[in-house]
């Protein structure tokens, strides 16, 4: 009774600004932004930053905003939410019944008042080495954008590797992708993403994939997810010519078109810190190829990716990152295995 006085209280004096209580017993009044991987943020009416609080150390929250919140089951709500009782939360759905769920049960809110930008979300990297033996130099950059909506999300990326040394063909790697994910009921979605690669160790002059496929949460929490996917790609292929200098002579592979099937898990983990460790690994056989590639062709894509979070400024981190494409029937120029290992220090909006 007394916490409910307390927070009714809160909430004819303050208006609009939100109110949360910790375990600690400390109150915080402001501006509810957003809460994902466990890590709610919200900006307090005495200042201009955002405090970073765990969302398993608040044991009284009232937002009175217009929030998108995701269930660990799937479900994607718009609407205001309140706690009730020790442990629950309960939602006012705007579009349907309300419901009364486990605080633990919410995975991810966003706030939808501001409009358009609030569903924006990207980061930033790059990262440098310079050896001076040889005069190698390295520059490598990785950029990612997304939005959010309320029953889908789109995902742009583009990320570039240059390597240069004395006496040495220069080494480059270059790959993006446009991804659209469609949120269907307990925790199932469908995904078609458009992708391009190329790099010089395969001889890969340009890799164009178009994949549409369904796939699944099978783990959804506040410090980790695991999703499964599969589907069919369409791939056409081109490769980089080839200089003999016994005769003088260029060659080029001739080009591949194909299908193939896909499956793919992603497993991140969140609850580490600061610390943030994504998993994703894609094969990919092929179903039918073009009659110049020998039957069962299987290409695999690996990424890890660690990454610390906001060293030294908000906001900011550092990425360490290893990439490895394999493909059992390359071209004759090209190598099985293309791999990289990368570091970088960035910003994330």
């Amino acid at each position: 009774m007394l916490i409910f006085l307390f927070f009714n209280i809160h909430y004819l004096s303050f208006g609009q600004d939100d109110t949360l209580k910790l375990n600690n017993g400390d109150v915080i009044v402001g501006d509810l932004k957003s809460m994902e991987k466990g890590v709610l943020i919200i900006e307090p009416t005495y200042s201009d930053a955002d405090f970073k609080i765990k969302w398993n150390d608040i044991v009284e929250v009232i937002a009175l905003k217009r929030y998108l919140i995701t269930l660990s089951d799937g479900q994607r709500i718009n609407g205001t939410f309140r706690s009730e009782g020790k442990g629950k939360i309960l939602i006012d759905n705007e579009d349907g019944e309300d419901l009364t769920v486990n605080q633990s049960d919410v995975v991810n809110i966003k706030s939808v008042d501001s409009g358009f930008l609030s569903r924006l979300y990207a980061n930033i990297d790059f990262g440098f080495s310079l050896t001076k033996a040889n005069n190698q130099r390295q520059l490598n950059s990785n950029l990612r954008m997304g939005y959010v909506a309320d029953r889908w999300s789109t995902e742009v990326y583009y990320n570039s590797l240059l390597t240069t040394q004395d006496n040495v063909t220069d080494i480059q790697r270059n790959d993006a992708g446009l991804g659209f994910i469609y949120f269907l009921p307990r925790d199932w979605n469908l995904g078609a993403n458009l992708i391009f690669l190329s790099n010089t160790e395969q001889s890969l002059e340009l890799r164009t994939t178009g994949k549409v496929g369904v796939g699944n949460y099978v783990i959804r929490t506040n410090s980790s997810y695991w999703n499964i996917s599969a589907g069919v790609a369409f791939n056409k292929e081109t490769f980089s010519s080839v200089f003999n200098p016994d005769d003088g002579t260029t060659t080029q592979a001739p080009g591949r078109n194909s299908m193939e099937a896909f499956i793919g898990t992603e497993l991140n983990l969140y609850d580490i810190g600061d610390l943030n460790l994504l998993t994703n690994v894609i094969v990919y056989p092929t179903i039918v190829s073009a009659s110049n590639v020998k039957s069962g062709r299987v290409r695999t894509d690996f990424r890890f990716d660690a990454v610390y979070d906001d060293i030294f400024i908000e906001d900011f981190y550092i990425r360490a990152g290893f990439t490895l494409n394999y493909d059992n029937r390359p071209v004759e120029a090209g190598k099985e295995v293309d791999y990289i290992f990368t570091t970088g220090f960035g910003w994330k909006w």
